[in-house]
């Protein structure tokens, strides 16, 4: 029986075994499921432990790590698989049409939180090295897995777990799968993710909320200054105008620009997607341009003054907004925080005082186009998907890939099994269940591309 055979004859075990993983409320940005991340970690580890794998559960002064690893030989390549178990909140519960942590099947869908976002992904990763174990004894490759339970609440003990581990995380590629395909009929291969850069401003007005009748015209509003600075984030072009910002960026390259043009691009079908009317950003750059290769500014929420029901005829004391930044090759995290506080401080009114908390973020990552490892990944694809994968950039940021750079000199295969709109984040996400069975498929034959690298 070979590795696709096994998978076959066993699909309806491996759903169920999902299903198991799923329904672990793992938030982990809530204190009383604190239990439930480590029960979660718990199950993994017991589940590598039965397919072959040396498995643990690993303290990280957070939520707890699993490492698992199967070694073969070390003249081998070594791949090193990361994934996360915790998952988002589920607010607003009442959008979901079943609950997030019973696993309900409908039109073909899983739909449970973390079923996309990072469960069921990274569960294709473990069915399939399974399948091998399971048909052949042993793996073609050396594997390690670590699957941590802090990613949805940003890796904040990761890095440090990494440098401190080194020798043990030691590997020659690393396997994530915490992207997308590009659509349900096109597989993708991601070979390169935005940055971040995360902050939070306030501007203080008077020193209490004043009555906006008896003071309105004479105190400055620090809601209406806010909006007011905002509003000079960007030119009429879309361009951000905070001063030494583009600083070191370059224009998408040939090869980028060159796979933009070969994806079934519909601009029709993008705005329906998303529920809008038109396509907006900075002027001269295609869409998919704007969101792989080009920085963005964004308010992300903004706060000031009476929110509740009624009126209440104020001029608010304080005004808040959390702005984030993705960033492209040539920006660092805290320059670009530091640059955006200048320029705040600088256009503000004297009414008013401007502090900006900044919480830095991760570098852009590229992994190298002419690289032998993608050139796998774009072979296991096909072979898996029966059909050429696209080359792909994701907008948004895994900052640990880069942690992965830096402290292990490794680069990382970005391999999405899930769609875009699968409501990752949000009531109701979803994992197709075809995905899921192509995922593993794929998954079943990646180490073998893997070990032709080393040959």
């Amino acid at each position: 029986m070979t590795a696709l055979q096994y998978l076959k004859k066993n699909e309806n075990k491996a759903i169920k075994d999902l299903f198991s993983l799923l329904k672990f409320p793992s938030v982990s940005a809530r204190s009383e499921h604190k239990k439930d991340i480590k029960a979660c970690a718990e199950w993994l580890k017991k589940h590598l432990s039965a397919i072959g794998f040396k498995a643990r559960v690993m303290q990280t002064g957070g939520h707890p790590l699993v490492f698992a690893e199967y070694k073969v030989d070390p003249k081998l390549p070594t791949a090193l698989y990361y994934g996360h178990y915790d998952v988002q909140p589920v607010e607003p519960l009442n959008l979901w049409k079943s609950k997030p942590f019973q696993p309900d099947v409908r039109a073909g869908y899983i739909f449970a939180r973390g079923a996309a976002d990072d469960k069921g992904q990274t569960f294709a990763h473990i069915k399939g090295l399974e399948a091998i174990l399971k048909t052949t004894g042993t793996l073609p490759i050396n594997v390690k897995m670590l699957i941590e339970g802090e990613e949805e609440t940003h890796s904040e003990n990761l890095p440090a777990f990494i440098k401190k581990n080194k020798k043990m995380l030691k590997a020659d590629i690393c396997i994530v799968s915490d992207t997308a395909q590009y659509s349900k009929d096109l597989p993708a291969v991601t070979f390169g993710l935005r940055g971040i850069a995360s902050t939070e401003v306030f501007v203080k007005g008077p020193s209490r909320d004043l009555h906006s009748g008896s003071y309105g015209g004479a105190v400055g509003n620090p809601v209406n200054i806010l909006c007011d600075m905002i509003g000079k984030l960007h030119d009429k072009n879309g361009k951000i105008a905070i001063p030494g910002f583009y600083a070191g960026v370059k224009p998408p390259n040939k090869f980028i620009r060159g796979q933009v043009k070969k994806l079934p691009f519909s601009e029709t079908a993008y705005k329906k997607d998303v529920g809008t009317k038109a396509l907006h950003g900075e002027k001269g750059y295609l869409p998919y341009e704007r969101t792989w290769a080009r920085p963005t500014c964004d308010v992300n929420g903004i706060t000031g003054g009476y929110q509740g029901e009624g009126a209440k005829t104020i001029i608010p004391s304080l005004a808040s907004a959390k702005i984030t930044m993705r960033l492209v090759k040539g920006q660092k995290p805290m320059d670009i925080c530091n640059k955006l506080e200048k320029y705040l401080k600088k256009i503000a009114p004297k009414s008013v005082e401007v502090k900006v908390d900044k919480h830095g973020g991760a570098e852009a990552v590229q992994v190298p186009t002419d690289s032998v490892w993608l050139d796998a990944a774009r072979v296991t694809i096909k072979n898996a998907y029966g059909k050429e994968p696209a080359f792909i950039m994701e907008g948004g940021s895994i900052p640990i890939v880069g942690d992965f750079k830096k402290s292990l000199g490794i680069d990382t295969l970005l391999i999405g099994m899930c769609q875009h709109n699968d409501n990752i984040h949000s009531p109701n996400e979803r994992f197709r269940i075809k995905d899921f069975k192509n995922g593993c498929k794929m998954a079943a034959q990646l180490p073998f591309e893997l070990a032709k690298v080393g040959a």
